[in-house]
């Protein structure tokens, strides 16, 4: 899949990219991006090839991400293909209580800096980043349908929130003609597949586009960690990576590898390939800091794995969902044993009522 051939995000009429470019590493406040230069040059062979979906946030690099873009989109006249996303509800100072949050001053004022930041008149697609516990859903979602009257954001989207407080925010804004969210942003995986329990299938419900961020597992699915070159002592990785170096990360990356050789590939490619075609996926947020890792990343659109390859990931990444899903999968047989319905086959259910003669 070409990165110009484009999917529209959810229920909406919104065309993204497959492949959406993440910019937490635009600027070096938080030591693990780069300059100014080398961004612009990232955003700009992403662009050229046809991508047109930027990811960033108000938080990142201290606001300097959104300065980077805002530069550059500006300087460049590029602004006006870009699909361009970002989120509030993170603080941008320390001594206002209402510089971050989900509430209505919260998100007005956040949205105006970002707008100023990014040197934009609009947001094409504003994100709650993350659940705000002490604000009702409903002034968020007045708020947010607000700035789309204003003509200050176009669509809107929850990021890292719930699947229940989804919902609840979705039926405030449909039952009240607000403007409804079209899209999900959580983290999602070869490593991460709890999702799949109640967030994706809530998503495809509720009619919202998912873009997963992680897609690697902040980098141990590139394949530069195996048993043998495991950093030792927290040394050459974070604490956000070595937690995450346990022994079933280890088998899955093993077999990644394995499957990684079958199909001529990268470990990282093969990562992306299966999550892009995931269930409810529209455009999987990558990150890169240079050139070549930005192309190595696109090129997981060009690997079409084998059924045999994704049965086999599948199976050693299979999660282990909370209750009632486990339950639940033996259901079908009670509901309609030994009958097949929308491609369900269940098994026959020994204690069924035989007919009539067996109702009491």
């Amino acid at each position: 899949m070409p990165l110009n051939h484009y999917v529209t995000l959810g229920r909406s009429g919104l065309r993204v990219s497959p492949f959406c470019l993440g910019t937490m590493t635009f600027g070096q406040e938080w030591s693990i991006g780069v300059g100014a230069d080398e961004s612009a040059r990232v955003l700009d062979a992403y662009l050229e090839r046809g991508g047109n979906f930027v990811d960033t946030a108000n938080i990142y690099n201290k606001g300097h991400s959104e300065k980077i873009l805002g530069d550059h989109l500006s300087a460049n006249g590029k602004r006006g293909r870009v699909v361009l996303a970002t989120k509030f509800c993170g603080g941008m100072d320390t001594t206002d209580p209402n510089s971050g949050g989900a509430g209505r001053k919260a998100i007005m004022a956040a949205c105006e800096q970002s707008l100023r930041r990014l040197k934009t008149d609009y947001i094409d697609l504003y994100w709650m980043h993350f659940l705000d516990a002490h604000t009702p859903i409903d002034e968020t979602m007045r708020t947010l349908d607000m700035l789309v009257t204003q003509g200050k954001v176009r669509y809107l989207g929850f990021s890292d929130v719930p699947a229940w407080k989804v919902v609840q925010a979705q039926y405030e804004a449909i039952f009240r003609s607000w403007t409804p969210l079209a899209a999900l942003q959580i983290e999602y995986s070869l490593l991460e597949r709890s999702v799949e329990a109640d967030l994706i299938p809530m998503a495809r419900e509720m009619g919202l586009g998912v873009t997963p961020w992680s897609p690697l597992k902040y980098g141990i699915l590139s394949g530069k960690y195996t048993r043998d070159t495991r950093p030792k002592d927290g040394r050459g990785a974070s604490e956000w990576v070595t937690r995450h170096l346990t022994d079933h990360a280890f088998r899955v990356i093993e077999t990644l590898h394995e499957t990684a050789k079958e199909q001529g590939c990268t470990p990282a490619q093969a990562a992306l390939a299966w999550l892009s075609r995931r269930p409810g996926v529209t455009s999987t947020i990558i990150g890169a800091k240079t050139l070549t890792q930005l192309e190595e990343n696109l090129k997981g659109l060009e690997v079409t794995l084998s059924p045999a390859s994704i049965a086999r990931l599948d199976e050693v990444t299979k999660p282990t969902l909370p209750f009632p899903h486990d339950f639940l999968q033996m259901i079908p047989t009670v509901i309609h044993g030994g009958q097949t319905i929308n491609s369900v086959c269940a098994p026959p259910w020994g204690n069924a009522p035989k007919g009539d003669n067996d109702r009491h």
